[in-house]
């Protein structure tokens, strides 16, 4: 494969980054454009000399239209997430992942990209009771966070169809891996649990901890993006990225209690408003269409976040 310049949107990120660093050792030029509002430069200080960072804000239409210039492909990871943080502000979560993306979309169509791959959510599609999710099923996102996912693959589809513009949404499922804040208000179940364990204290389970989740790795995203921007017959539509598993948060417990060697119990607290209680995806679609493959299973995964963790807390 010859070399290309690819744009990553919040590259500083967690599952930016690590696009980053695959296609830095895959011998390509990177571009990355991140506010670093919630991307972090530690997360790309290993491979930074590689990298060119531009440091701006998806909403602002000069920096996008700068960063665009001279690419091939666009990973389009930037977004304000959260479901819980998208209910307190619906208006600051429309506006980045609204109106940044449609800011993505139309430099990235000035400038001559390729492609977009943008990053959904599986959130789109709410308290739909089929199980496993697959992509024919009709969206019913519950929150201002899900809606503006949906809203930015309904604009995808119309830049094919209008303007002959490829773009490709992948509808993450509850990725998890290195990196991943724990520190936010609103960070994931899993560097919170596992960050629990590791101090000592009562991992937070909101509800009875029976709602289940289709845990996914983050090298598994990372491959699903590279073979979403080269495939033929994708563009315009939209793709589950998961593992096809489903787990409890219970059973998401115990076994990082196996791993770490914790006997805490947790502590429980309402359901958060906007939660989906159940989470599985039909992989198939993306299987047929771009030759996705679960890379890490979600126990060696967990194995592998946990022992990251435990390093930053021994270099601390």
């Amino acid at each position: 494969m010859s070399k290309r310049l690819y744009l990553v949107t919040g590259g500083a990120g967690f599952i930016g980054s690590h696009i980053c660093e695959r296609l830095v050792s895959d011998g390509h030029g990177v571009r990355v454009l991140d506010n670093f509002f919630a991307g972090k430069a530690a997360n790309l200080e290993p491979f930074k000399d590689d990298i060119e960072v531009i440091r701006g804000d998806i909403r602002d239409v000069r920096a996008v239209t700068d960063a665009m210039r001279g690419v091939d492909i666009v990973f389009h990871e930037a977004a304000l997430g959260s479901v819980p943080r998208s209910v307190a502000d619906p208006l600051t979560t429309h506006e980045v992942n609204l109106n940044g993306t449609l800011n993505i979309l139309l430099a990235a169509r000035d400038a001559g990209v390729r492609r977009v791959v943008y990053a959904s959510s599986s959130s789109v599609y709410g308290e739909t009771p089929t199980l496993p999710k697959h992509e024919g099923i009709t969206p019913q996102p519950l929150s201002p966070y899900a809606l503006s996912k949906l809203a930015g693959e309904y604009y995808i589809s119309v830049f094919k169809q209008v303007y002959g513009f490829e773009a490709v949404a992948l509808r993450y499922f509850n990725i998890f891996g290195p990196r991943q804040d724990p520190e936010s208000q609103y960070a994931a179940v899993i560097p919170r649990f596992v960050t629990a364990l590791f101090e000592g204290h009562q991992p937070v389970v909101y509800g009875d901890g029976g709602q289940s989740r289709d845990f996914t790795y983050v090298e598994n995203v990372v491959e699903a993006n590279l073979l979403a921007s080269e495939a033929e017959g994708v563009a315009g539509r939209a793709f589950n990225v998961a593992c096809g598993g489903r787990y409890t948060l219970l059973d998401l417990l115990s076994k990082l209690k196996e791993i770490t060697g914790s006997a805490i119990e947790p502590v429980h607290e309402e359901a958060r408003p906007g939660d989906v209680r159940d989470s599985q995806a039909s992989i198939e679609a993306a299987e047929q269409a771009f030759g996705y493959r679960i890379k890490v299973d979600f126990d060696e995964g967990l194995r592998r976040t946990v022992a990251w963790y435990q390093a930053q807390t021994v270099s601390v």
